[in-house]
């Protein structure tokens, strides 16, 4: 087992029984990163199955009881509900100096309604966004290891309102379920970054999958690792990709311009038969790609980019 967090947090409260929210009460538990656990659900039904597989202390679907005495509560729901939720959340009697994050995939329309909300409560929130997930949603999907297994980068998009204390405890905590926490980034850069990195190689998925198969599916059963490998994420929940593209719309619309550019190159070479070009065209993407366990190996040893 993983040594325990160094300073556990007395109390977290998850809000949203996920993959997400489900894979961080689980993983809290079995590292130590917190002494007690609590996950909230709006399903009572979820909530029954939460306390009947153990996977958190104690869970409810009554906010103010599952948030009660918390000392760290992080929004697990998808990126459209945290606003008022958070807004029902700053009405509450939290106990001083809580801190408040979330597991969103944008960040800058998050941290631009969220963070004022608890401006004067006696409590605060910083942006969090752990990279971990799968193509398969829901709380049946949660795994203790998903963070510490695939060696996640949880990126921290503090503001000039944020106090250093909450980074050093939210680097702690993230660290303590086995993610490597990157270099802190404004929450506008991380989503040109996440856009790039994360939001359009979903969308190339679907559009590859749609290109293949929309016009005649009979195609799949030739289907080898290849395309398995370049589609998984297409299976992603449309509802939950929904949100997060329609809250990331205008660094995803750069990402695709550049997309749709290197598509018009590469239809140009392979309709001149250029082969000298094809094999740099190739060649600049082999690279670019090479790069990627040798930047993970180096993120991995040190802390930093």
């Amino acid at each position: 087992m993983p040594a325990a967090a160094s300073t556990p947090e007395p109390r977290l409260a998850v809000l949203g029984p996920g993959l997400l929210g489900g894979s961080l009460a689980l993983a809290a538990k079995q590292d130590g990163a917190a002494a007690q656990v609590a996950l909230w659900g709006r399903r009572q039904e979820i909530v029954e199955q939460i306390l009947r597989q153990g996977i958190a202390d104690t869970a409810s679907s009554d906010l103010a009881e599952a948030t009660a005495g918390a000392s760290l509560i992080v929004l697990a729901t998808p990126v459209e509900i945290m606003p008022a939720l958070a807004a029902q959340l700053a009405r509450l009697p939290l106990a001083p100096g809580t801190l408040i994050t979330d597991v969103g995939s944008v960040k800058g329309s998050v941290v631009r309604q969220l963070e004022p909300l608890f401006a004067g409560t006696g409590t605060r929130f910083l942006g969090s966004h752990p990279m971990a997930g799968s193509e398969k949603t829901g709380l049946d999907a949660a795994r203790a290891d998903l963070f510490r297994s695939q060696n996640a980068a949880c990126i921290l998009t503090p503001t000039e309102n944020t106090l250093p204390q909450d980074i050093e405890r939210l680097t702690a905590f993230w660290q303590g379920i086995g993610c490597r926490v990157l270099p802190l980034m404004s929450p506008d850069q991380h989503d040109q970054e996440v856009a790039r990195i994360s939001h359009l190689p979903h969308l190339m998925a679907v559009l590859t999958t749609l290109a293949a198969l929309r016009q005649d599916a009979t195609p799949l059963r030739c289907a080898g690792n290849g395309f398995r490998d370049t589609t998984r994420i297409a299976a992603g929940d449309p509802g939950l990709w929904t949100g997060i593209i329609s809250q990331n719309r205008e660094a995803i619309i750069a990402a695709l311009h550049d997309a749709r550019d290197g598509l018009g190159e590469l239809l140009e070479i392979i309709e001149s038969l250029d082969e000298d070009r094809l094999r740099q065209f190739l060649s600049a993407a082999k690279r670019l790609r090479d790069l990627l366990p040798a930047l993970t190996a180096t993120e991995h040893a040190h802390p930093d980019c």
